[in-house]
């Protein structure tokens, strides 16, 4: 009993003393915060310069982007007739480069191999690659790498003689592939046909030009590579319509820019031009319409997409043009895949996957809201 006497006491001691409490010398608390608004952006952020990150400063101090390519990869990466560098990723580079510095031609393109990529992007010989790499965990987690989004989202596939009359993949136990070392496609062509319980003879080889030669000069059966990647080697051959790709896709290949892991800041810009170019296709907003829509579009999203309120440009240390400026020097995401890969070019390729979420039929082409 003299217990419980004795705790209620020190309760109301304490109670009373808290009750008689000088007021002056209480800590003042802080109101709390008020919360966000939906639609209206944290006015402690948006708006805001941020500070240029080490890629970002190196890129301006030169004036120029260093941006990692396919060394030739018809409809993705390659030299026209003229020396000039075209294709879907290529593509890429320029909208970064526009965004970045405001000038789409300010790129040096280096082409790349599958095997120098990633040491180049390390060393920081390249500032980012656009360059028809696969996202996977090990590169992601163990490279030093960072994934900033899917462009394209592509699979593995094999390319035959329309001749040998094959109509599934399963026909080919016992062919020789041709297939390049060094890469994830030769790891799934491994995987695919353990899991099949099926043999093969691969043809291994260095590049995929390497493979393409091998293929055409009939060393091998197949060639197995990304289906993109095919249907451009197909589209350069004598006799196209002499050969098929079959049905089977063996793998998920999404491939997308990658940077160097540590500065989150590039990595942002980086990621935001890929998106950029996909909300403009999703707003109808093309490199012939943007500066009429600029000066016209009530839409707050469009608004802030164009730069024309909300200071989001500043968040990244980018000019709050850097959206407008990449959609007007090449368009966006639906224009760059259909005059590089798509029915507009020599591959054909359908949009399939890589069609906007909201298209008919859907895709997976899906960004974030601006705002």
């Amino acid at each position: 009993m003299l217990k419980r006497i004795t705790a209620a006491a020190v309760l109301a001691i304490t109670a009373l003393l808290a009750g008689c409490k000088d007021p002056g010398s209480a800590v003042s608390e802080p109101p709390p915060a008020a919360a966000p608004v939906e639609g209206v952006p944290d006015a402690g952020l948006a708006g805001k310069p941020r500070a240029s990150g080490e890629t970002l400063k190196a890129i301006r101090a030169r004036g120029r982007l260093n941006c990692g390519v396919n060394p030739g990869l018809v409809g993705f990466s390659y030299t026209d007739n003229r020396g000039r560098w075209r294709g879907f990723d290529v593509d890429f580079c320029r909208a970064t480069a526009a965004a970045v510095l405001g000038n789409p031609e300010a790129v040096r393109f280096v082409p790349l191999s599958s095997k120098e990529r990633f040491t180049a992007l390390q060393s920081g010989e390249v500032d980012v690659l656009w360059r028809n790499t696969s996202w996977t965990f090990s590169r992601d987690a163990s490279n030093g790498l960072d994934f900033a989004g899917v462009n394209y989202f592509d699979g593995q596939g094999f390319l035959v003689r329309r001749s040998l009359e094959l109509n599934s993949a399963t026909e080919l136990n016992g062919a020789r592939i041709c297939v390049q070392t060094g890469s994830t496609t030769e790891l799934n062509l491994a995987d695919w046909f353990r899991a099949k319980g099926l043999k093969y003879d691969a043809v291994v080889v260095d590049t995929e030009d390497q493979a393409r030669a091998n293929y055409a000069k009939e060393a091998c059966d197949a060639f197995t590579a990304d289906i993109s990647a095919l249907a451009a080697a197909r589209s350069t051959m004598n006799s196209p319509g002499a050969h098929v790709i079959l049905p089977e896709v063996i793998s998920k290949e999404p491939l997308g820019p990658v940077v160097r892991q540590g500065d989150d800041q590039w990595a942002d810009i980086v990621r935001w031009v890929l998106n950029a170019s996909i909300l403009a296709e999703e707003f109808g907003i093309t490199a012939k319409n943007v500066d009429e829509v600029r000066k016209t579009s009530t839409n707050p999203e469009v608004r802030r997409l164009l730069g024309v309120e909300g200071g989001y440009g500043r968040t990244m240390g980018l000019s709050d043009e850097w959206a407008y400026r990449q959609i007007a020097g090449v368009g966006n995401y639906g224009e760059i895949f259909e005059r590089n890969v798509g029915q507009a070019s020599p591959l054909k390729l359908a949009r399939g996957m890589n069609a906007l979420w909201n298209a008919n039929p859907p895709g997976l082409m899906y960004a974030p809201p601006m705002r």
